[in-house]
């Protein structure tokens, strides 16, 4: 079983990472090319590109000038640490064991759009580019073209190597469009978290991405390989609805007052 979840636009380079045990990220060459393209914008133009303030215009700029593998953890950090959005506060991949960091290299895949498909331990150095960026490259007019037919073999052999033919959806709309799902020799399960608001269950967008990264932690933690396994998710108050769930969609709630403080 695989889980897939997106990245982070907040990142953590400052704070060393808890583990040594490193790799490379697998389409490098990929993407350089997209670091070569990008360095022909000017701050202005990827201000305009990426929809991003002039201020982060200028140091994605010079992060993209300063980009150069080889990577080591003198110069790069391990994606899964590096990324520090809601998902990676659920996730907590600073605090896995040398066994759950095994694990999550066999079972949990990062979507990006500079880097196409990370396992938690590959290193990264900083950068942003949202997978929606309508950056043109030689496959077409945006990352989607150019990352899709790349990102679906990748993930097929990924869910291959885990040993069961199922894969998690736990990432955003934007990043998991950049797979082909109709091109998948899996069952595509699709989580959805709701938290109570006023007597109703709604998704909540900052709720649902911690739980998000809950749900992968909890799986690399408890070592899951099987989708039945899933329902019995129950961290932070959670707990599988039946009545709202529907065919590969299931759906979890928490009441308000089983929400943690």
């Amino acid at each position: 079983m695989l889980s897939v979840i997106s990245p982070a636009k907040t990142l953590d380079f400052e704070t060393p990472a808890t583990t040594d045990q490193v790799t490379q990220p697998d389409f490098l060459d990929h993407s350089q090319a997209l670091i070569d393209i990008l360095r022909d914008y000017s701050p202005q133009q990827l201000s305009d590109l990426m929809g991003i303030s002039d201020k982060l215009a200028g140091l994605n700029a010079a992060r993209f000038a300063q980009w150069k593998p080889p990577f080591s953890l003198d110069n790069a950090k391990p994606a899964a640490q590096a990324f520090q959005g809601d998902v990676y506060t659920g996730l907590e991949a600073d605090t896995f064991s040398k066994e759950d960091n095994q694990f999550a290299q066999q079972h949990l895949r990062i979507l990006s759009g500079l880097y196409g498909l990370l396992r938690p331990l590959d290193l990264i150095q900083p950068y942003r580019l949202e997978m929606g960026t309508k950056l043109a490259n030689p496959s077409g007019k945006d990352l989607y073209a150019y990352w899709k037919p790349t990102l679906t073999q990748a993930v097929n052999q990924a869910i291959a190597d885990s040993g069961s033919k199922v894969l998690v959806n736990l990432a955003s709309n934007e990043y998991f469009k950049a797979v082909d799902t109709k091109s998948l020799d899996a069952q595509v399960i699709t989580p959805v978290f709701k938290d109570e608001k006023n007597g109703q269950f709604k998704i909540i967008s900052f709720y649902a991405k911690k739980a998000r990264g809950l749900m992968s932690a909890w799986i690399i933690r408890e070592r899951l390989n099987s989708p039945e396994a899933l329902q019995g998710f129950d961290v932070d108050g959670y707990r599988f609805d039946p009545a709202s769930s529907q065919g590969d969609t299931l759906v979890f709630i928490r009441k308000e007052a089983d929400r943690p403080n």
